[in-house]
């Protein structure tokens, strides 16, 4: 009979593409896994994982059954939700993903007043790009995520919180001085820095710089915005910089100009997301709530205000 953890397991590897790193996901040995694997196969009579030098690869039968077994596995853990759910609000273990360009800006301000709030919750964070947290999350390996919006992803259901602006980050120069404000037509007049592919940040920006010829966007490979911003600071190019970042990752000393942009300014919105069957969607939208007032903006207008001290001059 095929059991729980056979589907575990094949869904790991096929997150994976390697029994390596799917056993270490899973806490087993990789000869206990393969030989799950192997169970597996026999028990099903279908042929699922290709072994190949290039890696492991599942077969058109395999990638069904895998789709079939994150289903499954989804609907297990909404029905351990379920049961958690019942011994009150906002308990036990809470699993929280979040990107790395919202991560380090809000949730610092937000767990003391969640943990105040629901003291009897334990909070488990998972910082990494989007395309890994919603899989993750429809795997049932996540409660909810913490992400920039649009989700396209009929499993989902997204709730909105609040609007982040960009603003443009330039090196301090006696040539910017006298510029109160940014525009798009700015860009084009230098290096646009941005994230490594991956990043929504990265589509985001692009997005909006639509025009920009493509020797003008630069990635260097960075996958923060800390090491973004230094590049900023020494003159390598600018970059658009989520408002809610700007009091971390902009310091007194640093020799950085921050412009807001001229009406309609760039912005993402920011939100929370959960498979739609999850049995938890009051709680979450409760944890929402928290976020919305711990954040560095004002969720109830159409944009955030301005970091403290404002732009630096």
């Amino acid at each position: 009979m095929v059991s729980f953890r056979q589907l575990r397991y094949l869904e790991a590897l096929a997150r994976t593409r390697h029994f390596g790193q799917a056993a270490r996901d899973c806490a087993v040995s990789q000869p206990a896994l393969s030989m799950q694997i192997k169970d597996l196969e026999d028990e099903l009579k279908l042929k699922l994982v290709e072994r190949r030098k290039s890696g492991v690869e599942l077969t058109d039968k395999g990638e069904e059954i895998a789709g079939r077994a994150r289903t499954i596995l989804a609907s297990v853990q909404d029905l351990v939700d379920y049961a958690k759910g019942q011994e009150g609000f906002l308990t036990g273990v809470l699993k929280l993903g979040a990107i790395p360009s919202i991560a380090p800006y809000l949730l610092p301000a937000a767990l003391p007043a969640l943990q105040a709030r629901f003291p009897d919750l334990s909070l488990r964070l998972r910082e990494t790009v989007t395309e890994t947290l919603v899989r993750e999350l429809v795997s049932g390996d996540l409660d909810v995520i913490l992400v920039a919006l649009p989700i396209d992803d009929p499993a989902v259901e997204t709730h909105y919180l609040f609007d982040d602006s960009f603003i443009l980050a330039t090196k301090a120069t006696p040539d910017n001085s006298g510029i109160v404000s940014a525009t798009q037509d700015m860009l084009a007049q230098d290096r646009l820095l941005l994230l490594e592919e991956g990043h929504c940040l990265r589509d985001q920006a692009l997005s909006y710089c639509h025009l920009m010829a493509p020797d003008m966007r630069q990635s260097f490979g960075a996958s923060s915005l800390t090491t973004i911003m230094q590049m900023v600071a020494n003159g390598y190019g600018v970059t658009l910089l989520p408002e809610m970042a700007a009091a971390i990752e902009v310091h007194p000393d640093d020799d950085i100009r921050l412009l807001r942009f001229t009406e309609p300014e760039p912005k993402r919105e920011i939100g929370l997301a959960w498979r739609r069957s999850s049995p938890r969607k009051a709680e979450f939208m409760q944890l929402g709530e928290l976020l919305r007032d711990a954040a560095p903006a004002a969720p109830d207008k159409a944009r955030p205000r301005r970091p403290k001290g404002g732009p630096k001059r």
